[in-house]
């Protein structure tokens, strides 16, 4: 009464009332469809409505469920192409839906089924709720799990309380996923777990494609195989060629040595590995590292390559040793065997640097068989104040320390004094130098060697003037790095005063100092620096040795050639 009392006095108080009259109707009449809704009309395309083709016993129990039809014994469903099968049911046929009970199967086709202990079935949404010892099988994959829901729809399956999925030997776990029957295509989220016999991958998600058998891991994973261990957090893996593509700055390990790069390919049955862009790869055994923008590598005959803004490192010894090339090759000999060595390739532009020593040359081989270096055209080496260049140089090495250098060809050594105005100098046709625990102990030179040498006075460290000379070997030996004793044959010298040296005798014909060529640090190796044209070393031409003839009656003699197999047996 007070409201209407109100309406009435206040101006509009009537239209105010018809207005809230009209709201709670318009909010009945939604409430009233929405539980319409819940139980929709009965469509006029049958096929969409759910049929009970077989039950051995059907009857109403209106203390039990009064909405449901009750059926019992060899109950059989059918709809839209699936067949399905219990023990037992509630049919509500309003609803189009039914809940069965006891060894329930779903066939659809010849590549799906579904088995659970409970499910239940919506007609109208193609939705089969499974419960309790689930097992969905689709072509050769089975999934395991306690609550599914498939969607028949879409073709998708969803499990959220653990699941198991099964495919040719590989065996996938996860507390949450779905898979599609019309992709294959397989989604695993939370403490992943897939297992195969050759490989055991970890992850928070996985994609997997039971067709294409490739794993798709996001987030951080893990692949074990063997002695190999992976860290990706973007990855691809395929489980039936062990084929692996990582991204993000994935990490490979294996016995010791470490590869990450931007991008990283590995196939574990052909055993190579590829890798792109800001490749590291760390030998953590043998105490070395490479680093490049490309690198491949083939574990089976251990043969790799490192290209693009290449740099190898070796800091087995008290200071690293830094390298550069435009190319690095590594090959493998007797592989798998006590006998296996190594040959490293290094070719164009190389230039190394180490605290004590310094090298620039356009190609370098090292051997692990004999430990032997060697450097080809126009190789440099630097240590201290004393260069050290010719043709060829080889430096052999024992447990990674200098043992010994050989300069073949075109040998020359040049010494800057410390007024940085004075060299020592000595020329031939190769020199050698040998070491002990890293310290020269003799040096020698052999045929045709020429020597600018600038005695010092011990008394006040001033130069004596130059001594000249002119022999056929040459043999210095030092102690704590200091010359010692000088032996050589019948020589011819002269020694100048400082104020009487000849122009043309303070410098040999061959003498050259290119410190400009230099490697200044470790970041100095990637900066070439050429000889300034014609200070490059002249081409000398060998004498070939002279062919054989058999001498006969003065016929000409026809070539040799191979016995073939047949003219082997007739020779024989």
């Amino acid at each position: 009464m007070y409201v209407n009392n109100r309406l009435k006095k206040e101006p509009g108080g009537h239209r105010i009332f018809f207005i809230v009259i009209l709201c709670l109707f318009g909010l009945c009449v939604a409430q009233s469809q929405r539980r319409q809704h819940k139980r929709p009309a009965r469509t006029a395309d049958k096929a969409d409505w759910v049929y009970l083709v077989h039950a051995d016993r059907l009857h109403y129990d209106q203390y039990v469920n009064p909405e449901a039809q009750i059926l019992n014994g060899k109950v059989h469903f059918r709809h839209n192409g699936a067949e399905l099968y219990c023990d037992s049911a509630h049919f509500y046929e309003m609803t189009n839906s039914f809940e069965a009970f006891g060894h329930v199967k779903m066939y659809q086709g010849d590549t799906l089924s579904l088995f659970s202990d409970y499910a239940y079935y919506d007609g109208g949404d193609q939705m089969a709720e499974a419960r309790q010892n689930v097992v969905l099988k689709h072509r050769r994959t089975t999934l395991y799990t306690d609550s599914l829901n498939y969607d028949r729809m879409y073709g998708i399956g969803y499990f959220f309380d653990g699941g198991r999925m099964v495919d040719r030997g590989s065996v996938l776990k996860s507390d949450w996923g779905e898979y599609s029957t019309e992709t294959r295509q397989a989604k695993f989220y939370y403490h992943v777990d897939l297992k195969d016999k050759r490989f055991h991958l970890t992850s928070d998600t996985l994609f997997y494609n039971t067709a294409t058998s490739w794993a798709q891991t996001v987030g951080p994973s893990d692949i074990v195989s063997g002695d190999s261990r992976i860290h990706t957090d973007d990855g691809y893996y395929n489980t039936s060629t062990e084929q692996s593509r990582l991204f993000g700055r994935s990490v490979m390990r294996n016995q010791g040595k470490t590869m990450v790069g931007d991008s990283v390919y590995h196939n574990v049955k052909k055993g190579t590995s590829e890798a792109f862009r800001n490749v590291v790869y760390v030998d953590s055994v043998n105490r070395n590292e490479l680093t490049c923008d490309y690198c491949w590598y083939n574990e089976n005959t251990g043969f790799a390559l490192a290209t693009r803004h290449a740099r190898f490192v070796d800091f087995s010894q008290r200071d690293s040793l830094y390298m550069h090339a435009d190319t690095f090759k590594i090959y493998t000999y007797n592989i798998n065997t006590d006998s296996a060595y190594r040959e490293v390739h290094a070719y164009n532009r190389m230039r190394a640097y180490r605290v004590d020593v310094q090298a620039v040359c356009d190609s370098l081989v090292y051997n692990t068989k004999d430990s032997c270096m060697a450097m080809f055209r126009d190789p440099i080496a630097w240590t201290g104040s004393q260069q050290l260049l010719g043709e060829v140089i080889k430096v052999y090495l024992k447990d990674s320390t200098i043992s010994r250098a050989h300069v073949i060809g075109q040998a020359l050594s040049v010494e800057q004094l410390s007024d940085s105005v004075h060299f020592n100098q000595i020329s031939s046709r190769e020199m050698q130098a040998f070491f002990d625990k890293g310290e020269i102990r003799e040096s020698q030179a052999d045929d045709n060697v020429q020597i600018v040498y600038y005695p010092i006075d011990d008394s006040d460290s001033t130069l004596v003037g130059l001594n000249y000379t002119e022999t056929a070997k040459l043999r210095v030996f030092f102690e704590n790095r200091k010359m010692k004793k000088i032996w050589m044959p019948k020589a011819d010298g002269t020694l100048y005063p400082m104020t009487q040296i000849p122009p043309d005798k303070k410098f040999l014909p061959s003498y050259a100092w290119f410190d400009y060529v230099r490697p200044l640090d470790k970041d100095d190796i990637f900066n070439w620096r050429g000889k300034k044209a014609g200070t490059e070393l002249k081409v000398v031409k060998r004498k070939e040795a002279p062919v054989q003839h058999l001498h006969g009656t003065g016929a000409a003699t026809p070539p040799l050639v191979p016995l073939s197999d047949e003219n082997a047996i007739a020779h024989e």
